[in-house]
């Protein structure tokens, strides 16, 4: 676990450096990230943050709805999600004249999810009552914002399950959510610095 955890901060560390220095996919100069987008998660109901760090990273928090599952069973409930997401497709998206505002992006994103026993709603996994789960991982998604501020977002990838008085183990991270977009989105088109 410590080794995926260096790992994953070694990956944050490199690319938050290469953004501060005006670094892109092409080299420096057209900013595309929001730097702030708040929004409601309808599909799994909840709300969402992500602030945007450099050019091409921002972080998340959420509070919504979560399903996990590995071999140990399954937990629902209200779970606390935060990524810290690497979009690396802007440049492109740019070039085939595809809209990128509302953060409009494929990203890979190491993931976290808490699963705290007071707001769980179901499980099978044999435990104690008041067990905690969390998921730390790495994903890959995909998030679209419209001109109208809905929004979606669906990110697949894998992880480890650390239980709190259960056992741990690993398995898949599936996300995906549905919702509208509540702050003001930069303009379809290209700003410069």
């Amino acid at each position: 676990m410590k080794k995926i955890t260096l790992i994953v901060l070694l990956f944050i560390v490199h690319f938050g450096y290469s953004q501060i220095n005006g670094i892109t996919e092409k080299g420096s100069g057209i900013v595309h990230l929001e730097r702030h987008q708040f929004k409601f998660d309808l599909f799994s109901p909840g709300i969402s943050y992500e602030l945007g760090l450099f050019k091409n990273v921002s972080t998340s928090v959420g509070l919504g709805l979560g399903y996990a599952t590995y071999k140990e069973g399954y937990a629902v409930g209200l779970t606390l999600h935060t990524r810290v997401r690497y979009y690396h497709n802007f440049n492109r998206r740019i070039a085939m004249n595809k809209n990128v505002a509302g953060n409009s992006g494929n990203y890979i994103a190491a993931a976290r999810s808490i699963f705290f026993s007071q707001l769980r709603l179901s499980t099978n996994i044999e435990g104690p009552d008041d067990f905690n789960l969390g998921v730390y991982g790495v994903t890959y998604g995909i998030q679209r914002t419209y001109e109208n501020g809905f929004n979606f977002n669906a990110e697949l990838g894998a992880g480890y399950y650390r239980g709190d008085g259960v056992p741990s183990g690993y398995g898949p991270l599936l996300n995906f959510t549905f919702g509208w977009v509540a702050t003001k989105r930069k303009s379809r088109k290209p700003i410069f610095d």
